[in-house]
């Protein structure tokens, strides 16, 4: 019995397991394999799908140009309205022509003229100064007006951005007749000098040689600050107040707050401000129209006005439309530099 007990016990026992044993690494190796198996029939089934279906996208190129398609009534007004007229505008500025005889080819002729002459120089030093008026100086005193308003508790803030972006929305020639009379001799300034007994300072101010061009700037400088400002303080309305907190904390007074949290929290938004002031500011030509209509003399022509004037009081099609095609480079370079210079500080 103790034979047959072991016989029956321990023999049987290591062959049991010897035979579950084995079982078990032959069930693994075979269920590895078939696993194998499937995931390369699955990465073959994949790579067959992806080229079907590059061999769809080649055979239907169209469907990768859908989304252009969507773009093409835009491009095409914006060739029509923008892109032709300005094509036609260097055509024409090849071109010695009065607008009703036979046109001449000149080649680049005109644009040595505006080099040449001394009268467009002048024009166009006159409006980067107008640039100073109309963006440089709107930017710095909207910046510290919108630091103001913003850090400080005023009542009355909503009707102030709108009174203080109401010159935006008048149209521009009726700001030349109002302010025209502003200046005028016996206008509202001429008035309030000789009432403080500074009737010495008094003078017309529009036929002054020194003062008319500084005096159409400020004009500019009162239409753009608004709109400056309310740009300028939507960006400051943003500016997480833990920042300003912090600030504090580190010692920084008003002006050292505005320099090291305000400043760099706007760039953008001055980026912007610069780049829309600039541009108003060199293509002006209705405020120095109705204002001065360039004078006195030549003291505060601007090209956009020399483009009217050489256009159709000179009947020089051809000069008027290569002063037009320079000045719309000299306002894409300078847009592009500034915008270039506001993406690098960011």
């Amino acid at each position: 019995m103790p034979t047959s007990s072991a016989n029956s016990d321990g023999p049987l026992r290591p062959a049991a397991s010897g035979i579950s044993g084995g079982g078990g690494v032959r069930m693994r190796r075979g269920s590895a394999a078939r696993t194998d198996t499937h995931l390369l029939a699955l990465q073959r089934a994949s790579t067959r799908r992806r080229r079907r279906d590059t061999a769809a996208g080649r055979g239907h190129g169209g469907a990768r140009w859908l989304p252009l398609l969507y773009l093409l009534p835009a491009a095409v007004i914006y060739g029509m309205f923008m892109l032709y007229p300005l094509g036609r505008s260097v055509q024409l500025s090849m071109y010695d022509w009065d607008g009703l005889s036979l046109a001449t080819f000149v080649g680049f002729e005109n644009y040595l003229d505006v080099l040449r002459d001394e009268r467009l120089r002048a024009a166009f030093g006159h409006a980067l100064v107008l640039v100073f008026f109309f963006a440089i100086l709107p930017v710095c005193l909207g910046l510290v007006i919108s630091a103001v308003l913003t850090r400080s508790k005023v009542r009355g803030i909503s009707a102030f951005r709108t009174l203080v972006f109401l010159p935006q929305v008048i149209a521009m020639v009726v700001v030349a007749v109002a302010w025209r009379q502003i200046y005028a001799p016996d206008g509202t300034i001429n008035t309030l000098l000789k009432a403080i007994g500074l009737g010495d300072l008094a003078r017309a101010w529009l036929g002054d040689y020194t003062f008319a061009l500084p005096a159409v700037g400020l004009v500019g400088t009162w239409i753009s600050t608004g709109l400056v400002t309310v740009l300028l303080m939507a960006g400051m309305s943003r500016i997480p107040r833990e920042q300003f907190e912090a600030a504090r904390l580190d010692g920084a007074g008003p002006v050292r707050e505005f320099f090291s949290v305000i400043v760099p929290a706007v760039r953008a938004e001055v980026t912007v401000a610069l780049t829309l002031t600039i541009i108003a500011s060199l293509k002006t030509f209705d405020l120095v129209y109705v204002m001065t209509s360039g004078g006195p003399g030549s003291s505060t022509t601007v090209p956009s006005y020399e483009v009217f004037r050489r256009a159709f009081e000179r009947g020089e099609v051809g000069s008027a439309a290569a002063v037009g095609v320079t000045l719309t480079l000299l306002i894409f370079l300078i847009n592009l530099v500034v915008n270039w210079i506001g993406e690098r500080e960011r």
